[in-house]
């Protein structure tokens, strides 16, 4: 897919802007004062290492199109002719595996790439089944995350009577855990028949994700005059210390009016830090959202838009279907997925999304 695309993109990307930059950190970095400052000196030199590996891509394709070019013009000499058309054929592979990657490379980077991930599922319309299904999704994401060797620490939750969740939040923690899981917010539905269904009517129901990034102390400045927090008796199932002392914890951020409440731990201070993170995150996205709002007005990318209203994905039993869409997306593995076994669904997401950004730098190319 993406080499079809480099097709409409006729000649490479103009690198002088990145060689201009590059040329700029490297004086950055060679000042002392720059490494005063530990995190900024840490995101020059990330930043130095990106531009580095365009300037470098954009260089072999340069050395292999005068190779070819060589080699074109022994084409005329007939004992050459054969070698020469060898070289030519192989020559051609490896510039349109460069362009391909340069063409990736120069594509803004996720910021929040790396970030550990904070999961929000809910469930929504469909009583007891939704619940359930909130219970099928976290489930599956449990799974997967095992499979990619992230871990899962849960933040809160509450329960439902049917062995679901109302909610639950839970953070996942591994170097792409953001990277695969930003495609999961939204409304995720399903259509089976349920356990308490005695008719055997198909039932639909749903339940909402959202995926924040993990927010970090430097990223989200929190005033503590703006939080009103107070603590409670936790309710629901929990054992003998959770439900019987004064430790759940509830945060209100007053500006906002964002709320977040934690019983999961027998600590106070442990729901607390946990309510925090969650709130972080959420002030994190709310700022997120207002800012990419200003500059997508007239286009709205499909794909990975984080709208936790849009229906994204549809989990059909009696068919043994799961369907994705926002990119038409659909696969008759439905018990390999709600086993963990996404990756297909995720690859393709990733590969649209991909193209949808590649799309829109020559979209802006041309306006």
């Amino acid at each position: 897919m993406i080499i079809d695309l480099i097709l409409i993109m006729e000649n490479l990307p103009n690198i002088e802007p990145f060689r201009t930059r590059f040329n700029d950190l490297e004086k950055l970095l060679s000042l002392p004062e720059t490494f005063q400052d530990n995190l900024k000196a840490t995101e020059l030199s990330k930043e130095h290492r990106r531009l580095q590996g365009i300037l470098d891509i954009y260089e072999d394709i340069l050395h292999y199109e005068d190779e070819l070019a060589q080699c074109q013009s022994l084409l005329e000499e007939p004992e050459m002719e054969e070698e020469a058309r060898s070289e030519i054929e192989g020559l051609e592979v490896k510039i349109k595996v460069k362009k391909d990657k340069l063409l990736v490379s120069v594509l803004p980077p996720d910021p929040q790439a790396g970030k550990n991930t904070i999961v929000e599922i809910r469930a929504g319309a469909g009583g007891d089944e939704a619940s359930i299904f909130a219970g099928d999704l976290f489930r599956m994401y449990t799974r997967y995350a095992e499979n990619q060797g992230w871990s899962i620490e849960c933040l809160s939750q509450s329960n439902s009577d049917t062995g679901g969740f109302k909610e639950i939040i839970f953070i996942v923690k591994g170097n792409e855990a953001w990277s695969k899981m930003k495609y999961e917010s939204g409304v995720h539905r399903v259509q089976r028949i349920p356990v308490t269904e005695a008719g055997g009517r198909i039932h639909t129901s749903t339940s909402t994700v959202a995926v924040l990034p993990e927010a970090k102390d430097v990223e989200i400045s929190i005033d503590p005059n703006d939080l009103e927090i107070s603590v409670c008796r936790a309710s629901g199932p929990g054992g003998q210390g959770v439900n019987t002392t004064d430790s759940a914890v509830q945060i209100q951020h007053i500006p906002s009016g964002i709320n977040v409440y934690c019983a999961d731990e027998r600590s106070q201070l442990k729901n607390k830090n946990k309510a925090m993170t969650v709130l972080r995150s959420r002030l994190l996205q709310k700022k997120q959202s207002e800012e990419n709002k200003k500059y997508a007005l007239n286009r709205k990318n499909q794909v990975g838009t984080g709208d936790r209203s849009e229906r994204i994905r549809t989990y059909n039993f009696p068919q043994g279907r799961i369907t994705d869409h926002r990119v038409n997306y659909t696969s008759h593995a439905l018990q390999e997925s709600m086993m963990g076994d996404i990756n297909h669904i995720i690859e393709f997401l990733e590969k649209e999304d991909l193209a949808e950004k590649i799309r829109t730098i020559h979209l802006d190319k041309n306006e």
